[in-house]
């Protein structure tokens, strides 16, 4: 079993920048794939990022080229740079992790980022 605790959200204007961090503990963090999903106001929660345990990556074509995920299997860390953000951005940010033979996933408790001027 795995906990996550994510942290780093805020309110930025358009065109900024925020860091996302993802805190794992309680397993071990390198045979979990990790992910970066976010839910706005009456919409679904949909895919921002993954990162394979060896650092294989895959984006939302909404993001690519904004954002970039990465991990840090020594700190069990896993980290969503956000840059040149819009107000469609906004949206509770989830970390979540699936263990790669299992499949059983783990969700964070989500941190709220919001792109207003």
């Amino acid at each position: 079993q795995v906990q996550l605790v994510e942290s780093g959200g805020g309110l930025v204007q358009p065109g900024g920048s925020l860091r996302l961090s993802c805190a794992a503990s309680g397993s071990i963090f390198r045979v979990y794939t990790m992910g970066w999903y976010r839910q706005a106001p009456t919409k679904q929660r949909e895919l921002v990022a993954t990162i394979a345990s060896f650092g294989s990556t895959n984006y939302a074509e909404s993001v690519k080229g904004r954002f970039t995920i990465s991990r840090d299997n020594a700190k069990n860390m896993v980290y969503l740079q956000m840059n040149s953000l819009k107000p469609e951005d906004t949206a509770v940010y989830y970390c979540n992790a699936v263990h790669s033979i299992t499949q059983r996933d783990y969700w964070g408790q989500g941190t709220q980022v919001t792109v207003s001027s």
